[in-house]
């Protein structure tokens, strides 16, 4: 499960971490991105992805969404973790959502 996506120290993007850290298959995700027409960077350690956003996807498990826009760094880690088979991300808390 990804925790939920948090602003970068330097605010210039958002990141996801794996909890429990989860490798991820780097081949595997390249061609299943490439195969829906996904433009990739193979950087060996990393790759870069251009969705709606740039999106940075290490070996470890970690995403970088370059955008300062909670929504659409969201948007974008729905649209990987469709297209490439990533586990969910944690539910918000209750809190968060407001009166129901």
């Amino acid at each position: 499960m990804y925790r939920r996506l948090r602003l970068c120290s330097n605010n210039g993007g958002f990141e996801a971490l794996a909890d429990p850290p989860n490798r991820i298959d780097l081949p595997r995700v390249k061609a299943a991105l490439e195969r829906e027409g996904v433009s990739v960077v193979d950087a060996r350690v990393m790759l870069i992805a251009s969705l709606e956003v740039e999106v940075t996807i290490s070996r470890g498990g970690r995403l970088l969404f370059k955008t300062r826009d909670p929504r659409v760094a969201e948007s974008a880690f729905e649209r990987l973790r469709s297209l490439v088979g990533l586990p969910a991300m944690e539910p918000e808390p209750a809190s968060a959502r407001g009166p129901g």
